[in-house]
C-alpha cells in the first residue's frame, strides 16, 4: 500500500473514532444547573409556588415542568426569589419575590453563558436612545409605537412601581438587550422563552427571525431564500435541535441554523453566546468596514473599525476602557477564520474562500459605487448650507436613509447569507434605482433651490460620482459593446431583430 493511501485510510479512522467518541460523550455536555440540588437550587419552599401555580397559571407551570429546569428540580423560587433591597422586590405569599428573573439571576447557575452574553452586543441592543433610529421612533413615530415595537427587541429600561412591581409601560418586554432594575443588561428569555427555557427553540431560525427581519435586517428572510434555510425546512426532523451539544457535522449535518453560525459548537470552536465573536465585517452603518474585537478585564469589549487599524496590546488600558486592561484582540482575519472554521464542518475549504470572495465583492462594491460618494455628497450638502443640520427634515435625507438604512443592508447581508434575490432586486438594484433616479434629481432640486442653478450639483457629481468607472453608463449612455453584449444574447433567444 502507498504512503498516501495510508495516510488517507489514518484519517479516515481518525474520523471516525472521534465520531464515535463524540456521540458517546453525549451526556458529558449536558447543560445541567451548577452546584447541588436542594442547596444550590431545589429551594424546599418553591415546591408551595410549584402547587398553587398548577391552579393559577396551569400553562405556563406544564411549560416548566417539562422544561430541564423542571426536571432538574429547579423550582419558581430559585429564579424568582429577590434580596432585601433589591429595587424590583415584594412580598408574595410570605416569600420576597422578583416578577423579572434578569441575566445576573440567571448566572448564578449559567456563569459562563452570562459572561458571554454580557458584553456582546446582543446585551448592549438597548443603547438605543442615541441612534437615529431612535430618533425616528420617538419624534417621527411617538412613544407608543416604540414601546410596542423598538423596544420589544432592542429591550427598554424597566422601571419598577413603589410596590416593587414593573409598570404597564415597560412590562412585560423581553427584549434582548433590557436594561434590568439590578443594573444587568439582557434578557435570556429573549432566545429561551420561558418557562420551558428551550435549546431547541433558541436554535431555531424563527426565533432569531422575531427581530431579524423586515427592510432593514432581512437575516431571516434571506436565510428561508438560502439553500442552507431551504434545506433545513425539508430535513428539520434530522436536525437533533434537542441535542446537550448540538456539534455541526456529529450531531446534525443537514444544514446549519443562525445558531450554528454564530454561536453552537463545530470543528475547533467552542460554544458561545457572544453572537458578535465571530464576525468580520460590520453590515450595518453606511459604509461598512472590516471589524477588530477588544476584550477587556470587567467582561465588555469594543469593536475597532478598519483593515489594518492599531490596536491596544494586552495588559494595556486605552483610554476607552475607563481603567479597564485589555485580556484579548482578535483581528477580523482572526475573527473570519472562526467563522470558517465552523464552515469547515461541512464545505470544503474552496467553498469557503469561494463565499467569501464573492460576499467581499458585494460589500466594496456597495461602498465604493455607491456609498462612500453619496456620504461625502451629502457632507458637503450640509457644510455648505444647502440642507439644514437636522436630519430628516428634508427629502433627500430620507432617500439616503433608506439607500444605505434598507436596500444598502439588504444587498450585504443578502451576500453575506447567499441570498441571491436579496443581494440583487432588493438590495443593489433598488441601490442603484434610487440613486439615480431618486437621490440625484433631490440633489440639483435641493441645489436649484437655494441657488437658483444646479451648478453645485454638477460639481457634486462631477467630483464624487464620474470617476468611478461603474457611473459611466449614466452620465455617457451605455457602451455600443455593452449593448451588442446584450443584443447578441436576445436574439440567439428569441430571434434576430428582436431587441428592438
Amino acid at each position: 500500500m502507498s504512503q498516501a493511501k495510508s495516510a488517507a485510510g489514518c484519517r479516515v479512522v481518525r474520523r471516525l473514532l472521534t465520531f464515535t467518541l463524540l456521540l458517546a460523550a453525549g451526556t458529558v455536555f449536558a447543560a445541567r444547573p451548577a452546584g447541588e440540588i436542594g442547596k444550590d437550587w431545589g429551594d424546599p419552599a418553591g415546591q408551595e409556588c410549584v402547587e398553587c401555580h398548577w391552579t393559577e397559571n396551569p400553562g405556563l407551570t406544564q411549560e416548566w415542568n417539562n422544561s430541564q429546569h423542571g426536571q432538574s428540580g429547579v423550582n419558581c423560587l430559585d429564579c424568582h426569589k429577590a434580596e432585601k433591597g433589591d429595587k424590583d422586590a415584594f412580598m408574595h405569599k410570605k416569600q420576597l419575590i422578583s416578577i423579572i428573573v434578569s441575566p445576573k439571576d440567571c448566572s448564578r447557575c449559567h456563569t459562563t453563558e452570562f459572561e458571554e452574553m454580557d458584553g456582546s452586543h446582543h446585551s448592549h441592543a438597548g443603547r438605543i436612545l442615541a441612534s437615529l433610529d431612535n430618533l425616528l421612533g420617538e419624534v417621527v413615530g411617538g412613544p407608543a409605537a416604540v414601546n410596542a415595537g423598538c423596544r420589544q427587541c432592542h429591550g427598554a429600561k424597566i422601571e419598577v412601581g413603589k410596590d416593587g412591581k414593573p409598570i404597564p409601560t415597560t412590562w412585560p418586554n423581553t427584549g434582548i438587550g433590557r436594561l434590568n432594575p439590578d443594573g444587568s443588561e439582557g434578557s435570556c428569555t429573549a432566545c429561551h422563552g420561558r418557562h420551558r427555557f428551550s435549546k431547541a427553540q433558541a436554535r431555531t431560525p424563527d426565533t432569531c427571525g422575531k427581530c431579524h427581519v423586515g427592510p432593514d435586517h432581512p437575516q431571516i428572510e434571506v436565510y428561508n431564500e438560502s439553500k442552507h434555510g431551504i434545506i433545513y425546512r425539508a430535513k428539520v426532523d434530522e436536525m437533533n435541535l434537542e441535542s446537550d451539544k448540538w456539534v455541526a457535522g456529529v450531531d446534525y449535518s443537514a444544514a446549519p441554523t443562525c445558531a450554528t453560525c454564530h454561536m453552537s459548537r463545530a470543528g475547533d470552536q467552542p460554544k458561545t453566546h457572544n453572537v458578535g465573536d465571530r464576525i468580520s465585517w460590520t453590515l450595518r452603518p453606511p459604509i461598512s468596514q472590516k471589524i477588530n474585537l477588544v476584550r477587556l478585564d470587567n467582561g465588555q469589549e469594543k469593536d475597532i473599525p478598519g483593515d489594518n487599524p492599531e490596536l491596544p496590546k494586552v495588559g494595556s488600558s486605552p483610554d476607552w476602557a475607563e481603567g479597564a486592561k485589555v485580556v484579548e484582540v482578535l483581528t477580523w482575519k482572526d475573527r473570519r477564520e472562526k467563522m470558517a472554521e465552523v464552515c469547515a464542518a461541512c464545505h470544503s475549504e474552496g467553498v469557503i474562500e469561494g463565499h467569501y470572495k464573492q460576499f467581499d465583492d458585494v460589500v466594496d462594491l456597495y461602498n465604493d459605487k455607491f456609498a462612500k460618494p453619496i456620504a461625502a455628497v451629502m457632507t458637503e450638502l450640509k457644510e455648505n448650507g444647502y440642507i439644514s443640520k437636522s436630519p430628516f427634515d428634508e427629502q433627500i435625507e430620507w432617500t439616503w436613509w433608506e439607500i444605505w438604512h434598507h436596500e444598502g443592508r439588504r444587498a450585504r447581508h443578502g451576500a453575506s447569507m447567499n441570498g441571491p434575490d436579496y443581494t440583487w432586486w432588493h438590495g443593489l438594484y433598488e441601490v442603484a434605482k434610487h440613486t439615480y433616479f431618486k437621490w440625484i434629481p433631490e440633489l440639483k432640486e435641493v441645489v436649484h433651490k437655494k441657488d437658483g442653478n444646479e451648478k453645485f450639483a454638477d460639481e457634486m457629481l462631477a467630483k464624487y460620482f464620474k470617476p468611478i468607472d461603474g457611473h459611466s453608463w449614466y452620465f455617457d449612455g451605455m457602451s455600443k459593446d455593452q449593448i451588442d453584449k446584450v443584443r447578441k444574447g436576445f436574439e440567439e433567444r428569441y430571434g434576430k431583430g428582436s431587441l428592438k
